[in-house]
Parts: structure tokens; C-alpha cells; sequence
């Protein structure tokens, strides 16, 4: 487990130890052992599978392509996780993430373990017919390990419906005569996908912010206003501004997350600023941000970046760097590209004092505790993103009973499951001095510990 998260789960684990009210039943030298186990059992993976799967180029040449899929835990049901395919993609990466599913999966009650897949591959660098292949060869080499009741995929960066379409069809005619619709999700809707699925995560991510921000506040606001918690006090201070909201990242995810905000009447903001891994947009007095998602769509998920694509469609913007999204003077910062955006070495420039975490880890620990420290607000990718595997578990859900729900009704199970979340977090976060990822923390290993205990596996 990555030095941040297993950090924070042994924060956890400390502040558990010294609560009475948790396990009670276990005392002096036996809690000691109790705790020591899940510490051991919450920072490693219960199997690691590693392959090179084997590649027939369009060009005649065979490449040999690293694949992962890690099982952190599967406590609380079968193991679940995207797969990732992207160059950078590592075994402590992917195993970081797996923990990190097992967590968001119990912090919500979504009934699954936590997994996690990659592949070391630009999916740019290849054509659709190499990556089809990549795809089958990924179930092929898996193919033990998958499954609707045993581990069941879903997409992640560089990966969407067409590769889950094309990873159940192999998963089909390997195992033909077996249930094969829960064997991935994120699927197309032909193929027994969820309607919605696709915006979970980005809806998620801005319902988060919104929520808080105007809903939790509007609803406690007696009790907040007479509170010296310093995460209340930054709260209260923007709860009727007009807000600025920055987007890092414009995929699946960021782009949902952008069109979220520009058309919510709640709170009084307006995004000015958008990023790819080629450009950020910026314009102060917000961005045309159906422009910007329809020219995206036709580009191969790209924003335009020169004034002369920007004046083909319309759009009023000023051109920077990718990197000044993060640093711009905006009030909200939504995180939604990739991990360690935000570092030591770089958190004293950062002048958001809201930031809601799309991505999968884009604050390193160190940065995370100097924003927490001065005041500022995240919400963490476990309680912001977690859109995605809780429409994928009504996919899931939906595949075994093939029964299917309307859009709108994907929505209302979404948002109702992440706003009883929240209500069980929020209270305790602008109640205590913990940051609101730590009291994430705290209440899904809670949860985890005591499963873990009650199915006898501490002992």
C-alpha cells in the first residue's frame, strides 16, 4: 500500500485502539494482537497476479506488454476495480488503488471488495484493432481470477465502454454457459451497460461539493455558525459568495464535473478554468463549457488549444500552460486527472482553499497536510468519486436480474447512497479536528475492522 494511504489507515487503526465504544468486547494484551492483525491485513494484498501479455502488431511484430490485477481484500463481497491502461501504470500503483477501492466500497456500503487492473500501454500509441487484442489477452491471461462472483472489472483511465463490451465477450466464450453480464461493468448500454454509468463518477464528484457546500450548510447552519472548527469557519466564509471553480483534467470524469457546476442553480458559481494534458482555458468571467465538452467530443477528447480553434467555435479564452490550473486565484479546485498533482513542493502555490478530489490520489500526504492545517477543505477521492463503483454496483445488480433502471432513477439510488454518506460524515468533520479524509478513514475501516473480525479472520 502506498505510503499515504497506509498511513492514514494506521491513523485509524491508533484512534480506534483508544475507543472503547469499538469492539469493546476485546481488551488489554488480545487488542493489541486484534489490531496488529488488521494492520497486517489492511496494508497488503490478498494475491497479486502479474502477466506479459503476448501482442501481434499490425505490423507484424509481437510486443510483450506488462498486466496487472491486484486483490486487496474481499471482506465485505467479491473483489472490484477498474483497469487502467495507461504508460505509467505500476504494481504499487494499482496496488495502492485496490486498497484504496476496499476502503471507498465500505465507507459507502457498496457491497464489494477492493481490486484493481492495469496495463502498460498508451492507448494512443495503438490501433483499435491492437488494442480489441489487448483487451481479449487481458481476460485471457485473468481469466481464472474473473468473474461476476469473483472479481468483476470496470473501466479507469484509457479504458470505457468499448473495452468492457470487448472484455465480456471474451469473459462469454471463455466460460460459455455461465452468467457473464455482472463479469465487467461500465458496459455500453447494448451490452447490458447501466444507463448513466458513464457520468457517475463526474456527477458524483460535483453532487459532493454541492451538498456540502449548500444543502449540509443551509440544513446545520444553527449549529455551524457557533462552531470553532477551523474546516467550518472556510465553509460558512464562501457559503454565499459567488464562487470561481477551476477543473483540472476534461475526460470522463472532469468534463461531467464541468458541465455539473455550469448548469447548477444552488450555489452562485461559474467555472473559469479547464485543462487537458495540453492546455488550460481560462477566462474569468466563465468558460462556454457545452462548447468546450461538444468540441471534446469530436476530438478525441481534446480542448481546443490556439485562439484559432477557440474562435472556430466561439469560445472566449485565454491559452496557458497545463500545469496553471492548478495555481490560478479560484476558489474551488476540482482535481480530475491524474495522482501527485499536488506536492510539497509546489502546495504553497496552490490558492483554492475548496478542493474535491475526481482523480485517484492527486495530493501527496505531505501536501495534504499542510492544506488541511491552514483551514482548507477537500473532500477526498474516497467520499468524491466513489459515482462510479456505486452505479457499477447497480449495473451489477441490474445484469443478474436483468431488470434495468430509467436514467433518472440510476441518479436518485446515486445521489441518495453518497448524500446518507455524507450525513454520516460531515456532522464529525466540522465537529472535530480531524480532516474530512480522515474521518473517511476512520469510519470505513470501522467498518472493515469489524467484519474482518466478525468472520473470524483477526485470529
Amino acid at each position: 500500500m502506498a505510503n499515504q494511504t497506509g498511513a492514514i489507515v494506521q491513523q485509524s487503526l491508533n484512534a480506534l485502539m483508544g475507543d472503547s465504544s469499538f469492539l469493546p468486547q476485546i481488551q488489554d494484551q488480545r487488542r493489541e494482537q486484534v489490531f496488529q492483525s488488521l494492520a497486517a491485513i489492511l496494508s497488503t494484498p490478498n494475491k497479486v497476479h502479474k502477466a506479459f501479455l503476448r501482442i501481434a502488431l499490425d505490423n507484424g511484430n509481437v510486443e510483450r506488454i506488462p498486466a496487472f490485477r491486484i486483490q486487496h481484500n474481499d471482506a465485505l463481497g467479491p473483489y472490484k476495480g477498474g483497469i487502467r491502461f495507461h504508460e505509467s501504470v505500476n504494481e504499487d500503483e494499482v496496488t495502492n488503488l485496490a486498497a484504496l477501492m476496499t476502503l471507498k466500497n465500505a465507507l459507502h456500503e457498496v457491497p464489494f471488495g477492493g481490486g484493481k487492473g492495469g496495463v502498460v500501454v498508451n492507448p494512443r500509441s495503438y490501433s483499435e484493432k491492437e488494442l480489441y487484442s489487448i483487451c481479449k489477452k487481458y481476460v485471457q491471461y485473468f481469466s481464472d481470477v474473473l468473474g461476476p462472483d469473483k472479481d468483476i472489472p470496470a473501466p479507469d483511465m484509457g479504458t470505457g465502454d468499448r473495452e468492457m463490451d470487448w472484455m465480456m465477450a471474451e469473459y462469454k466464450s471463455i466460460n460459455p454457459g455461465s452468467p457473464y453480464l455482472g463479469s465487467f461493468t461500465g458496459k455500453s448500454i447494448v451490452s447490458g451497460g447501466s444507463l448513466g454509468r458513464r457520468e457517475a463518477t463526474g456527477k458524483g464528484v460535483y453532487f459532493t461539493f454541492r451538498y456540502m457546500m449548500h444543502d449540509f450548510l443551509n440544513e446545520n447552519i444553527g449549529w455551524l455558525s457557533g462552531s470553532t472548527n477551523i474546516f467550518a469557519e472556510t465553509a460558512l466564509a464562501y457559503k454565499d459568495k459567488p464562487l470561481s471553480l477551476a477543473v483540472q483534467g476534461f475526460g470522463n470524469v472532469g468534463s461531467v464535473t464541468a458541465m455539473e457546476a455550469y448548469k447548477c442553480t444552488a450555489l452562485r458559481g461559474k467555472v473559469v478554468a479547464v485543462s487537458d494534458r495540453n492546455v488550460t482555458l481560462y477566462n474569468e468571467e466563465g468558460l462556454d463549457i457545452p462548447s468546450l465538452v461538444e468540441y471534446a467530443a469530436t476530438h478525441r477528447g481534446d480542448l481546443p488549444s490556439t485562439d484559432g480553434e477557440l474562435h472556430e467555435i466561439g469560445v472566449s479564452a485565454a491559452v496557458l500552460d497545463r500545469e496553471d490550473v492548478l495555481y490560478l486565484n479560484v476558489d474551488v479546485l476540482f482535481l480530475a486527472a491524474l495522482e501527485d498533482q499536488i506536492r510539497g513542493d509546489n502546495v504553497g502555490q496552490i490558492n483554492a482553499r475548496m478542493i474535491v478530489e475526481g482523480a485517484n490520489a492527486p495530493i501527496t500526504g505531505d501536501a495534504d497536510e499542510a492544506l488541511a492545517s491552514s483551514g482548507a477543505i477537500i473532500i477526498p477521492d474516497i467520499l468524491a468519486n466513489a459515482g462510479g463503483v456505486i452505479v457499477s454496483y447497480f449495473e451489477w445488480l441490474q445484469g443478474r436480474e436483468t431488470q434495468f433502471y430509467t436514467e433518472e432513477e440510476v441518479y436518485k439510488q446515486l445521489f441518495a447512497k453518497m448524500q446518507k454518506t455524507m450525513n454520516g460524515i460531515l456532522p464529525a468533520y466540522f465537529g472535530d479536528p480531524l480532516s474530512l479524509r480522515q474521518n473517511c478513514f476512520v469510519h470505513a475501516v470501522t467498518k472493515l475492522s469489524t467484519v474482518l473480525y466478525r468472520q473470524g479472520k483477526l485470529y
